[in-house]
């Protein structure tokens, strides 16, 4: 699966996400932005990239529009993590979703941020069926988010 990585294109890389990572690092949540915050899985080292927490049903869910992204990778890892919104960090646990599991949270997330990550998801999209989105279930690796116990 790794090679359903879509990487970020130079605007994303270095103009967006360095603006929507600042405004969050201030303190200002963009959408629902957080910081992610995972000891990176061969380093032991924190590594931070900004994401779009879900909330859906009563439950949160982070989800990879990119497919199989570094964090993802490093939060299969560690399975536990930090989200960010200025000097607060929240600890959490990560509970990979089975390709069944993601549909509804999917559609929720596009739903949310289609405008901003719907390149990503070929064409699907919140209207889309549920064999539509369960046919790309496995190039989107989600996580329920999970308090520390």
């Amino acid at each position: 699966m790794a090679d359903d990585y879509r990487a970020p294109g130079w605007f994303t890389r270095n103009v967006f996400n360095q603006l929507v990572a600042f405004l969050t690092r201030q303190g200002i949540s963009v959408l629902g932005s957080r910081i992610l915050a995972v000891k990176g899985r061969t380093s032991g080292q924190w590594r931070t990239t900004p994401v779009n927490l879900l909330t859906h049903d009563g439950h949160r869910y982070l989800v990879a529009p990119r497919g199989e992204s570094q964090w993802v990778r490093n939060l299969r890892a560690a399975g536990s993590g930090e989200l960010r919104v200025g000097k607060h960090a929240e600890s959490f646990r990560g509970r990979e979703l089975a390709d069944d599991e993601k549909v509804q949270v999917l559609r929720a997330y596009l739903k949310r941020w289609k405008a901003e990550v719907g390149i990503f998801f070929e064409g699907t999209g919140p209207d889309s069926t549920d064999d539509q989105l369960r046919a790309i279930a496995p190039r989107h690796p989600a996580f329920e988010v999970l308090a520390v116990q």
